[in-house]
């Protein structure tokens, strides 16, 4: 009796495979890791996990510029408008630049190697500040009273 029940199903089992697509292990392996994929970028973006630090308020540019260099208060600030960068000076006159690094912030205390130059670009004036490490590269900033940002740090 066995054999003949095994017999039918056998004999119905080549027929759903037959009339089944089958479809590519590799296709299905592709599908799936995109699926896992979007389903994890989805999370980071609900978690909001990973996003560009900015600079756009006194109480941020503050809080990098302590983290930077410790005991570093800022009692002047200047941020770009794209939030991208700023400057930051404390009462014994020291200034820092601070900027957005990939994920994170990175700032240096400006010393007498720095140099800012000004320049007019499509209706704004830009302040182009080298630290004068050439690690840490030139950065343009567009803020207000960009004259007296270059004047304090050509003066170091």
């Amino acid at each position: 009796m066995t054999s003949v029940r095994f017999a039918r199903w056998s004999t119905c089992l080549q027929r759903v495979k037959t009339s089944v697509v089958t479809i590519s292990p590799l296709l299905v392996q592709t599908a799936g890791s995109l699926a896992a994929i979007l389903a994890l970028s989805g999370l980071a973006w609900w978690m909001k996990l990973g996003g560009a630090p900015k600079l756009d308020s006194v109480e941020a540019v503050q809080r990098a510029a302590g983290e930077v260099e410790d005991g570093f208060t800022p009692i002047d600030v200047a941020c770009d408008a794209e939030g991208a960068s700023a400057l930051a000076r404390d009462a014994a006159g020291q200034i820092m630049l601070v900027r957005r690094h990939g994920n994170r912030l990175a700032g240096r205390l400006l010393t007498p190697q720095a140099s800012a130059v000004i320049a007019e670009e499509m209706d704004r004036y830009t302040l182009t500040v080298d630290p004068g490490e050439a690690r840490f590269g030139k950065t343009t900033l567009v803020i207000c009273n960009p004259a007296t940002w270059a004047n304090a740090i050509n003066r170091i």
